[in-house]
């Protein structure tokens, strides 16, 4: 649905107009409170308030409002909702996971409606339409029951983004197994540190994939998992290099290992039932990034998840089912979790796997148009790349169907923002968001109907009481502190795994302010009731006792045409915090006097004197987890002479090389 930008203050980049406000999701969502509760909101202020003052009513409405299909009604909406963490959602309530995501199954046009459009780096493009997914997932899951696949058994995916994860993710949940993912690019250990602890009955696992005009060949790793995690009954090879002759791949020499082909149930398939299952029951197992240690094993429920995503997709990204979503991610990322959930709302899903800058930089670009993308997620790194390519969208594209962009993964300067509406498309809600994998979800994110303003979240999600807290506990607003969360809330990780006592899910959150989700981002609410993330909370600067994000740092290095790259510590010197930015250049330039200059004086110029770097430094590349995210922790060690424990959640562990014993850094 287009939009038009309509009259707004001089400082907001977008509006939606009158017409798209009303058409909205959101605007529906109101319209149906009014009549459920008689209530009207004059701003979405006064309705975030409400939700969050009311905030069984508010989850309660969700549900209805979105159709959430239960077998089971919920006997009430919270129990012990004083205790956080601890409150318990719809207990009483049964439900199933794949059951909510393939309701569009069932409607009269499944067989034309498409549910999948995937597409692999190497030009490879399939469609599976809401029928054929259906019967995808009810051969597989066939296959998993004969296998002894039932409740409560984990399976586990070493896997691309292509199809047959989804459907293996579908097939699980629907027999009321726990699902776990990493992407094929984990080396053995990272692999080891995730689902070694968890001990997956099942794994599916790719062949291989396509990555920046590269093949790699998964098997040497899927047979050396195989061969170390004892618990796997059954390993499932996804043909995905050999998808025209799978018959062509040998496994004989893998443990347990069986062709996909092999594991469905193609003829007189058993029609797929669906676990009905308690709101809270465990759904998904996702890991933190593991940079410092052993990764974090994230307990996620179906009803939680489900409720969330809904919320999300529909209300503060107006997802409806003509829309076709597509999200820059891999299978080791939450957003793959997100995206995936776009199906409950009855949406085309856009899969992708490979670089996103192959075969060309504009690659991601021309796809929006070849498969009539109008939500289109991907990372604050890709938009700052697209600028500093050069690329214009605006004058080379149509992005006729348009109407969003989400960007996630690190805060999205304010120049990125005013390139979208400069260079892409100046009508279209540009949406930050922020959140994570503890939530499986966001506390800040976009809306439809409210103005973008250039560097902001537009808003905290509905149902969510989030706020910033200054140093004495205290909300405040243009003041800079640390991002919380005050009351329950349906997405919160019901456990870590093997952590009986909740002695680390409780340290990890809770420590901070006693009953009080803290979730360790350090960011600012603003005049226009939009958030500003200035980084992670324990990557912040303290220089001379001042704090500082290191996201204001890198909003101004972007600025500098030479740099391509960069990431910025705090290094302990003379009894006090020094800051220390490293930078990767363009090919061929070699930092010199001079252009530390230039980037001191950029700086300087549109933050404070405490900003500028004490040393300014060249480096070849910056070490980033396999999500994409730099690790300044990681590189703080490293200066430091600290180990890091687990350089395999890197994706360029070699990276860190470069930050060990420069001599820059001795004086």
């Amino acid at each position: 649905m287009a939009t038009t930008p309509s009259s707004v203050p001089a400082t907001a980049l977008w509006q939606a107009s009158s017409e798209a406000v009303a058409n909205s999701n959101l605007s529906a969502y109101q319209r149906f409170i009014s009549g459920e509760h008689g209530l009207s909101f004059s701003d979405y202020q006064q309705l975030h308030q409400w939700s969050v003052d009311n905030s069984e009513d508010f989850w309660e409405s969700i549900w209805q409002f979105t159709g959430v299909i239960a077998s089971q009604r919920y006997d009430k909406v919270l129990e012990d909702g004083e205790r956080f963490p601890g409150a318990r959602w719809f207990p009483g309530a049964e439900l199933n996971f794949a059951e909510n995501l393939l309701r569009y199954a069932q409607h009269d046009d499944a067989a034309s409606k498409i549910a999948i459009v995937a597409r692999l780096e190497n030009g490879e493009r399939r469609e599976l339409s809401y029928a054929e997914l259906y019967s995808e997932v009810e051969q597989v899951a066939a296959g998993l029951q004969a296998a002894g696949v039932t409740v409560g058994d984990r399976v586990a995916a070493f896997m691309p983004n292509v199809p047959e994860t989804i459907i293996a993710m579908l097939a699980a949940t629907s027999l009321g197994a726990m699902w776990s993912s990493c992407s094929p690019d984990f080396g053995i250990n990272g692999v080891m540190d995730r689902f070694g602890q968890i001990e997956p009955k099942v794994l599916f696992a790719c062949d291989g994939y396509h990555y920046n005009g590269k093949v790699i060949d998964s098997l040497p790793r899927v047979k050396a998992i195989a061969e170390q995690i004892d618990s796997i009954e059954q390993l499932i090879v996804v043909p995905v290099l050999n998808r025209a002759t799978p018959d062509a791949l040998n496994i004989d020499d893998i443990p347990h290992a069986v062709h996909y082909a092999d594991l469905r149930v193609s003829e007189n398939t058993p029609a797929l039932q669906f676990a009905q299952l308690p709101f809270d029951f465990p759904l998904y197992i996702m890991y933190s990034s593991g940079t410092t240690g052993a990764p974090k094993c994230i307990v996620h429920s179906v009803g939680g998840t489900l409720l969330q995503h809904l919320k999300e997709h529909q209300l503060h990204t107006d997802v409806k089912p003509d829309d076709t979503l597509f999200y820059f991610t891999t299978c080791g990322w939450m957003m793959w979790n997100w995206l995936v959930s776009g199906l409950a709302s009855g949406a085309t899903l856009v899969l992708y796997d490979g670089s996103p800058f192959a075969p060309e930089p504009a690659s991601l670009i021309d796809m929006i148009d070849e498969e009539n993308i109008s939500i289109f997620g991907t990372s604050a790194k890709y938009i700052a790349a697209l600028e500093k390519e050069g690329i214009k969208p605006r004058e080379t594209h149509q992005l006729s169907r348009l109407k969003a962009i989400l960007s996630t993964g690190s805060p999205l300067s304010h120049e990125s923002f005013r390139y979208v509406y400069r260079d892409v498309k100046s009508d279209v809600c540009l949406s930050s968001i922020s959140g994570g994998t503890d939530i499986v979800s966001c506390f800040a994110l976009g809306n439809p109907n409210l103005p973008v303003y250039e560097g902001e979240l537009q808003c905290f999600g509905l149902g969510m009481a989030v706020a910033i807290w200054n140093d004495a506990g205290e909300s405040v607003v243009e003041e800079k502190g640390e991002l919380v969360c005050t009351q329950p809330f349906p997405s919160c990780p019901i456990a870590f795994w093997a952590d009986p006592e909740d002695e680390k899910f409780r340290a990890a959150y809770f420590d901070t302010y006693p009953n009080i989700w803290a979730h360790g981002d350090y960011g600012e609410v603003t005049a226009n009731g939009g958030i500003v993330i200035h980084g992670r909370s324990d990557a912040v600067l303290n220089p001379g006792g001042v704090r500082i994000g290191t996201a204001e740092i890198y909003r101004q290095v972007e600025k500098v045409e030479a740099v391509v790259d960069a990431i910025c510590i705090g290094q302990q010197w003379d009894d006090d915090v020094r800051v220390v930015l490293f930078v990767v250049l363009r090919d061929g330039l070699t930092l010199d006097e001079a252009l530390v200059k230039t980037i001191r004086a950029t700086i300087r110029a549109n933050t404070t004197p405490r900003h500028v770097p004490a040393k300014v430094i060249q480096v070849a590349d910056i070490p980033r987890t396999i999500s994409g995210k730099i690790v300044e922790l990681a590189v703080r060690k490293v200066v430091h002479g600290e180990v890091v424990k687990n350089i395999d959640a890197l994706a360029n562990p070699e990276a860190l090389a470069y930050f060990a014993d420069l001599p820059e850094l001795a004086s």
